[in-house]
């Protein structure tokens, strides 16, 4: 039995849906795909054909692993658990990434959209409050048509962007009105360490446009009865020695993109042991610092910048669920 919810509360995916807009929307996405500009790569492969890009994505949608998630933020996972979908791949290169064997070795065979439809239906009637799509980025195209063949068979509970923010404005329009939650990364305030760590070039630009345009789509944060129905969750990982440019990504926040933003400020960070972390320590000293953990002061001085930009939402001491 599906989880259907109130009409006044449904995901807007679904008035796309009824219009015929939905369907237009992915028949627009999959012609990006034989010369591939889903992203800001720009890899211009052939990926109906075969050929993979950069992020090492073909032409049908490939997931890692899916289910009821616990470990997201309190507001996606509420009592039942976000429905998280792994897509395998990734179109950035972040020298500490925590899901290597996800984002650089391919684990999965290609699916179809129908049965990445059917992936989303299971988890909604698993009553996991939303789908949560992990490294959506390069799987546009194909995400939008599963959403409409999920749509006609029920689907009725929002959808979630989690992003490594490496996303086009072009693309990133074409889910106005699909997504009800965006979940960005803002990983650096920095150019040059955007490329070294994540090997990302222009990634502050592209982030900050895109996480505007996602405050323009969904706004704030909204909760309902504890649980998140619409808006932006803004993740930032706080790296050691500072590498993040946490202050400058605190201030963007704060100043142009909302003082009511719900950021959640990491202290995770864990050191890899990756090659290429080694080699990205062994070609720059700055970036020495990536072989430990953050400290304390460190992780109190994000929070501090978080209050001086006037942010209160999301991160200890702040208001965790308003």
């Amino acid at each position: 039995m599906s989880l259907i919810l109130p009409v006044m509360s449904r995901p807007s995916y679904i008035h796309l849906f009824e219009s015929g807009e939905l369907k237009r929307r992915a028949d627009k996405a999959m012609a990006l795909l034989p010369s591939c500009t889903v992203c800001p790569r720009n890899c211009r492969v052939d990926r109906t054909a075969g050929e993979r890009g950069y992020c090492s994505g073909g032409f049908l949608p490939e997931v890692a692993s899916s289910g009821p998630h616990f470990g997201e933020e309190q507001p996606l996972i509420g009592r039942h658990g976000s429905g998280t979908i792994f897509l395998s791949g990734c179109n950035m290169r972040c020298v500490f990434c925590q899901n290597y064997s996800i984002s650089r070795h391919l684990q999965a065979d290609g699916i179809s959209c129908e049965d990445l439809a059917g992936m989303m239906l299971s988890l909604q009637e698993r009553r996991c409050h939303n789908i949560n799509f992990v490294t959506p980025s390069h799987f546009v195209p194909q995400i939008l048509r599963a959403t409409a063949i999920a749509a006609g068979k029920g689907l009725s509970i929002p959808l979630v962007y989690n992003t490594g923010t490496y996303d086009t404005l072009e693309t990133l329009r074409l889910l106005d009105g699909v997504f009800d939650i965006y979940m960005p990364d803002a990983k650096y305030g920095d150019e040059e360490t955007a490329w070294a760590l994540s090997d990302a070039p222009g990634y502050v630009a592209v982030m900050q446009e895109a996480i505007s345009e996602m405050q323009r789509q969904v706004g704030d944060l909204v909760i309902e009865d504890g649980t998140a129905v619409r808006g932006l969750i803004i993740r930032h990982l706080v790296l050691p020695g500072d590498l993040a440019g946490t202050d400058e990504i605190l201030r963007f926040i704060g100043e142009r993109v909302s003082k009511d933003a719900y950021v959640n400020i990491m202290d995770q960070y864990r050191y890899n042991r990756s090659a290429e972390c080694r080699d990205c320590i062994a070609r720059n000293a700055r970036f020495g610092p990536l072989v430990r953990e953050i400290t304390d002061d460190e992780y109190r001085q994000a929070l501090s910048s978080a209050r001086k930009y006037g942010l209160h939402r999301g991160f200890p001491g702040g208001d965790a669920e308003r």
